[in-house]
């Protein structure tokens, strides 16, 4: 910072250069000494000049450089009743705003934010990210903030802004339903909700947020927990194999473990627990195959065929009735088939009866001759 002082008693020369890159605000100190009329104002790019004279905000110049006149300087004129031509020195004092833009400011929701997700139903999120602001309005900045403060820094506001970013974010994340899984995706469009919310506020102040991001989305470590299991199960897929596998995988590692005494027992214990809870597993999964698998169809009957002192066949049910419409077979016909206790015939046994249901008996024998 920066002020130079001519010969004698008066201020020739205003100006001021910032090495610190976080004040907003300087004040340009005085020291007991008075303005010289026609003293050189320079006003550098990034920098606003706010004449205070006796409480009220008087003129406020923007860069460039001035000689300070009644010409250059209206309201200053009109507040000292410089009807005439003035060449005295006069007090006044001169606050040098900072209009760059100060980025990298930080924002964090201290306690998590409460929503209503449609997935996962109630939950809580966290969110932090980073922000810039810049004066808009060098004026009512000084109104509105500043006050007197003669060396007024970015940490001064920096909080301020923070619990007001907090505070819409967390209506527009409530308000947004956009659903958690989801955030990460739509960053760039709760930004501008959030910024737009943020932007009458700042106004106010005589600011603007010419960036906002919001960095991470978070849920709680808990629900993170059991999402990261629900991710697990979908890609393990088949859950008995999965545990099948990992089974026979901490078996190989307890087998492959070096070491005696208690150890080794207990990796052994170990061991034949996994391979017993393996054996059983695969028992129960054998057993429910079985219970759902349908029984076997039941093994058709064959028969055989006594006919002039020999036996023939084998013969199905469905060749038996074939034989039984051309005549080859007839209700007098042996017939024997496994589990029958002997032969008999065809019409008398039960199984094979039906085939001449539909057949009309034997004729009568003829009467005999007269």
């Amino acid at each position: 910072m920066v002020f130079k002082f001519i010969k004698g008693e008066f201020i020739d020369v205003i100006e001021w250069t910032d090495d610190s890159r976080n004040t907003m605000v300087w004040r340009f100190e005085r020291y007991g000494n008075a303005i010289k009329y026609g003293a050189k104002l320079t006003v550098r790019e990034g920098q606003v000049a706010v004449f205070i004279h006796e409480g009220q905000l008087a003129d406020v110049f923007e860069p460039g450089m001035y000689m300070l006149e009644t010409n250059n300087m209206p309201v200053m004129t009109t507040l000292q009743h410089w009807d005439h031509l003035f060449n005295s020195p006069f007090k006044s004092e001169v606050y040098f705003v900072n209009t760059r833009r100060f980025p990298n400011l930080k924002w964090g929701t201290q306690n998590p934010v409460m929503l209503r997700d449609p997935e996962f139903g109630p939950t809580r999120v966290r969110a932090f990210g980073s922000y810039s602001i810049r004066v808009r309005d060098a004026a009512t900045f000084m109104k509105e903030i500043v006050g007197t403060d003669g060396h007024f820094t970015q940490d001064e506001i920096a909080a301020q802004i923070r619990n007001i970013v907090v505070q819409k974010f967390s209506r527009a994340v409530a308000a947004s339903g956009i659903p958690v899984l989801d955030m990460a995706a739509n960053t760039r469009e709760l930004s501008s909700i959030i910024t737009e919310a943020i932007e009458p506020t700042l106004t106010d102040y005589g600011l603007s947020m010419p960036e906002f991001y919001i960095e991470n989305i978070s849920l709680p470590k808990e629900v993170e927990a059991a999402l990261d299991r629900r991710t697990s199960m979908g890609i393990v897929g088949d859950l008995n194999k999965y545990t099948q596998f990992a089974t026979a995988e901490a078996m190989r590692t307890a087998a492959a473990t070096e070491g005696g005494g208690m150890g080794a027992g207990l990796g052994a214990g170990m061991g034949m627990g996994m391979g017993m809870a393996m054996a059983g597993q695969q028992a129960a999964a054998a057993q429910q195959a079985a219970a759902a698998a349908p029984p076997p169809p039941p093994a058709a009957a064959v028969w055989h065929i006594a006919e002039a002192g020999q036996t023939l066949g084998p013969y199905s049910e469905a060749d038996l009735g074939a034989m039984a419409s051309d005549g080859r077979l007839t209700r007098d016909t042996l017939v024997w088939t496994q589990g029958q206790a002997g032969w008999q015939k065809a019409g008398e046994t039960p199984a094979l009866a039906r085939l001449f249901a539909s057949m009309p008996p034997p004729p009568p024998p003829p009467p005999p001759a007269g």
